[in-house]
């Protein structure tokens, strides 16, 4: 592919439309069209992002609040995982933003220290510690922080979104791309025509031929280009990610001040994990799980327990009636050996899928096509940019995959067979992944973490303290002035006085429902 003039996405959806509202944006001369099957409905899940969403939608110029209430969306500044540790373990979360180091004077290490000394200190206090808006969090607040009372934290950057995922490929579509020029033909392809050079030409129900130069496949699960076309090798990785299937419904609220929480929860069950996910409107909440260790009949029913039976007294037990519609959602977990094939890229659920944890089905999308733009900006394609890209997003892909694995792998759960599989895991903690690259010495020796990482905030979770003697043994070789248990108690001085600060901003602070409702919903509709 000399030039890259016309390009055809393959499946709408929340992938296939995010993919057309950033190349319109990206290349608004260049001839876009959407194909999708006026037969198939959209999935409906993956409802709560990671972060880098916010970055997504401001690169191209999301209008923030016609998006907000179209989609029903709500704030999203944290994730937290409870009974991954062992059962009853209080959750711990991984907040999104920077590490806020401010009052620490050698690092992470400090907090470290800090445990040692004081070992009955709680995990939730080293995020509590070194993320401002846990204050905010803890309290189901928001702030813009226009004055940083909460240190480091950026309210346009450091939250994502739950929303409607519908809606959100709605909005895209008719308040977005086709506004801009983005074309949209809603016919099935009977035929996928090939040549040397990869897809000639596209047949659709009509008997008429579309032509493009590239083609990119959001088909999800179906594959129709990436595997049913070119049969391209898939990567099954689910010996080590096992969770295939899951059972999703949406309730409503009781008290939404209450309920419409700012984070993401994830539970953990005997086969698996549950997710929360509060949009402004009501819940979508489903049971992740995996059918080698659980029949899906009786996923149903722990499920259907654990929403009767919750301890949190707002998950009113009477709103869980026969009325309700579970759907089984079935998932395949892995990636295909080359995602840009010829003149195919896949993008989405067709490219890979690792599981919904840590909310990356999405998050894939936005990366994957962030770099699909660069290698397009110059203007044309070469061998060099399709092995490139392969070889970055399936980067990205390995190194969150090992990422999502540790979830598991460092729990304390031996309670079922499930757990037992997961806690015994190996991970290949040696072979350099890239991004988000996972070793044994970022996760059990290393106190300069990555500002941009969660690792540290999982491994500290899971009570992985390996390093505390570590780090101290070390601090005092090269503080030989400074006694830890000194620096460790001005560590603490300094600290309580930030958190006293920002527990007090929080206070005086909005309920996030009131928030939205204000910002947003004033006008008491939702959009249909």
């Amino acid at each position: 592919m000399d030039k890259v003039n016309s390009i055809a996405i393959v499946g709408g959806g929340s992938s296939g439309w995010m993919v057309a509202a950033t190349l319109i944006n990206s290349f608004p001369e260049k001839d876009i069209t959407l194909i999708e099957s006026p037969n198939i409905s959209t999935i409906g899940v993956g409802e709560s992002t990671q972060a880098k969403i916010t970055q997504w939608a401001q690169s191209i110029g999301i209008d923030h609040k016609d998006f907000m209430q179209y989609t029903e969306a709500s704030y999203k500044m944290s994730i937290k995982f409870t009974d991954f540790h062992e059962k009853g373990d209080g959750g711990f979360h991984y907040p999104f933003g920077r590490l806020y180091g401010g009052d620490a004077e050698f690092g992470a290490k400090d907090w470290h220290m800090k445990k040692t000394l004081y070992p009955e200190t709680p995990i939730q206090d080293y995020c509590n510690s070194f993320f401002p808006q846990m204050a905010l969090v803890n309290k189901n607040k928001i702030n813009e922080n226009q004055y940083n009372i909460f240190n480091d934290y950026e309210f346009d950057k450091d939250t994502a979104f739950h929303f409607n995922a519908t809606k959100f490929a709605f909005w895209l579509r008719d308040r977005y791309s086709i506004p801009r020029g983005v074309k949209h033909i809603k016919k099935e392809i009977i035929e996928v025509k090939t040549d040397e050079n990869g897809i000639s030409g596209l047949v659709l129900d009509d008997n008429s031929e579309f032509k493009a130069d590239l083609y990119i496949d959001c088909t999800g699960f179906k594959a129709l280009l990436i595997k049913e076309t070119f049969n391209i090798p898939f990567e099954d990785i689910s010996e080590y990610l096992p969770c295939n299937s899951a059972w999703a419904v949406q309730i409503p609220y009781v008290d939404p001040e209450k309920e419409v929480e700012n984070f993401t929860n994830c539970t953990a069950l005997s086969s698996g994990w549950v997710w929360n996910t509060p949009l402004y409107s009501r819940i979508g909440t489903g049971y992740v799980y995996s059918d080698k260790f659980i029949s899906d009949e009786d996923a149903l029913l722990e499920f259907k327990e654990y929403l009767k039976n919750k301890k949190d007294p707002v998950y009113a037990p009477e709103r869980i009636t026969e009325d309700l519609k579970f759907r089984n959602i079935k998932m395949r977990t892995g990636i295909h050996k080359k995602i840009w094939h010829k003149n195919m890229v896949a993008i989405g659920l067709s490219a890979g899928f690792i599981e919904p944890l840590e909310s990356n089905g999405l998050y894939t999308v936005h990366e994957f096509i962030k770099i699909l733009v660069r290698s397009l900006d110059k203007g044309f394609v070469n061998q060099f940019d399709i092995d490139s890209f392969n070889h970055e997003c399936r980067t990205i892909f390995y190194g969150f995959m090992k990422f999502v694995q540790m979830h598991y792998t460092l729990s304390k759960r031996r309670d079922s067979n499930f757990w037992k599989h997961m806690t015994s895991l190996e991970i290949d903690l040696e072979k350099p992944s890239g991004y988000n690259q996972v070793s044994s010495t970022r996760i059990s020796y290393s106190y300069e973490y990555e500002t941009n990482s969660g690792i540290h905030c999982i491994a500290v979770g899971h009570n992985n303290l390996l390093f505390g003697n570590y780090a101290i043994k070390e601090f005092e070789s090269q503080n030989s002035s400074t006694n830890f248990e000194l620096a460790a108690k001005g560590f603490i001085f300094r600290s309580d006085k930030s958190k006293e600060k920002w527990e007090k901003e929080a206070e005086n602070s909005e309920n996030h429902y009131l928030y939205l409702k204000r910002n947003f919903h004033s006008d008491g509709e939702i959009n249909e």
